[in-house]
């Protein structure tokens, strides 16, 4: 029924048994992200085992090492990676690579995806407007806003430039009635829903890592906040992912 959009499954243990445990839960796919290139191939060769997981390729804003951009170039032209992340950038993290450097970085996988005709996943924190100033200066770029924090205000901006907002368990917290509202007024064809596991855990669920089979959790929120069934909201997430991540089935 439900698509998980962005999930970490090498830090999962048993890959068999999380895979299983998702698809029984309703979570029939899921895209493994990578954030370094041995994580990206990881994450295809996550894909070409399992039916149900299709993979991302990319380069984590706060690694220190430099892209091995023709290598991710060539593993884009896979059958089964469907994104190019987890790009984005990072400014509220204490050390790593310099803002000037991780910008540098967003615009290299940014024209990887173009090249490739391919969305990105994009991780941000403390640099929605650099983030955003990115995207509209790279022509034809179209992705989703991995793990959505942010106000109303911030995600029509990322609406008004094509982007799919995708939310995760932060939406589950009381406390966070900014992002509930987004998760109300977001227009139906561009929302996505991931776990970001083993991280981004549902309120019921916190201190426990993270699976995809758990993406029920915020499933089950949003689709309340929204006046829907779960079946309508799976109907329509997975409809979303499909025309997105296109070369998903």
């Amino acid at each position: 029924m439900f698509v998980d959009t962005h999930l970490h499954i090498e830090e999962l243990g048993d890959a068999t048994e999380v895979v299983q445990q998702a698809v029984a839960a309703g979570v029939t796919r899921m895209i493994a992200v990578g954030v370094n290139l041995d994580r990206s191939s990881n994450a295809v060769s996550l894909g070409h085992a399992y039916e149900e997981v299709w993979a991302g390729i990319g380069h984590y804003p706060l690694e220190e090492s430099e892209p091995d951009l023709a290598a991710l170039n060539a593993m884009a032209k896979d059958e089964m990676v469907v994104v190019v992340g987890e790009i984005g950038l990072d400014f509220e993290h204490v050390g790593g690579p310099h803002r000037d450097l991780q910008m540098q970085r967003l615009n290299e996988m940014f024209s990887l995806a173009v090249e490739n005709d391919l969305p990105v996943s994009v991780h941000n924190r403390g640099a929605a407007n650099e983030v955003l100033e990115a995207i509209k200066s790279h022509g034809g770029i179209r992705g989703v806003m991995h793990y959505f924090a942010l106000d109303w205000e911030w995600a029509k901006k990322f609406l008004d430039v094509g982007f799919y907002l995708s939310f995760a368990g932060l939406v589950t917290r009381p406390s966070r009635d900014d992002l509930r509202e987004v998760v109300k007024h977001c227009p139906a064809d561009r929302i996505l829903l991931e776990t970001d596991s083993p991280y981004g855990n549902a309120q019921k669920r916190m201190g426990v890592p993270n699976r995809p089979a758990f993406l029920v959790d915020t499933a089950e929120v949003v689709a309340e906040l929204r006046g829907i069934t779960m079946e309508q909201l799976g109907d329509q997430e997975r409809s979303n992912a499909i025309a997105l991540f296109q070369k998903m089935k």
